[in-house]
């Protein structure tokens, strides 16, 4: 197994605490594409958030590629996202100064990679997701599809073992969204990407191998 998860839990304190996650517990195989669906307020993101250590789950473990990863530091968990993780976000999350390419190579620039390669395999990747011409556009110069495109270059560039994916076509046209999607399906079948994909959208279904559904914070139905 890629990720085993076991008994997560996730409380936001307050006056009134927030149960977000009440005891997860699921296994997701390398090369699966796996959505995680669910009405507005089950959990879905939340979940997605401890997966992807950009949160601290309050109780439960997390194993990653054989790696208990909850007791990590921040260092750890840093590297550990930098070197082995992806991430796909609805916003696309693109600098406004910044070429497509110059988005792309950016996380292999952080790891202190020379210039020359990591400029030749941020050119491949764009190309490999059907942006080989439009290497040196701003954002503002691409559509919304075509930054999400950028996005999902950007998030492969490290080759992770896990590419994970919160409502990547939500700000996406139909049209649009069908690109992207198909994408990931292309990228699961030909180079056997692991994802995880959060979406409330149903008609995404017919894209992925397994859903995890969840709701008030548990899961109800795995398929």
């Amino acid at each position: 197994m890629i990720i085993e998860v076991k008994n997560l839990k996730k409380t936001y304190e307050g006056k009134v605490p927030t149960h977000a996650l009440k005891g997860v517990s699921f296994e997701v195989k390398k090369g699966e594409f796996v959505a995680i669906m669910g009405r507005s307020g089950s959990g879905k993101s939340t979940l997605l958030h401890q997966l992807g250590l950009l949160d601290i789950p309050t109780a439960g473990e997390i194993v990653m590629d054989g790696t208990s990863l909850v007791s990590f530091s921040e260092k750890q968990k840093t590297e550990f996202r930098l070197k082995k993780l992806g991430y796909v976000f609805q916003s696309y999350a693109l600098l406004p100064e910044l070429t497509a390419l110059e988005s792309v190579y950016l996380p292999l620039m952080l790891l202190n990679i020379d210039k020359k390669e990591y400029t030749k395999k941020a050119a491949e990747m764009l190309k490999k997701v059907g942006l080989g011409s439009r290497l040196h556009h701003l954002p503002k110069e691409l559509s919304g599809g075509e930054q999400q495109r950028v996005a999902i270059a950007r998030a492969l560039i490290n080759n992770p073992l896990i590419l994970f994916a919160d409502e990547p076509t939500a700000n996406l046209d139909s049209e649009s969204s069908k690109v992207i999607l198909k994408l990931f399906k292309e990228l699961n079948k030909d180079i056997k990407q692991t994802i995880i994909m959060v979406t409330h959208e149903e008609d995404d279904k017919k894209y992925v191998d397994r859903v995890i559904q969840l709701k008030d914070g548990l899961i109800s139905k795995k398929a």
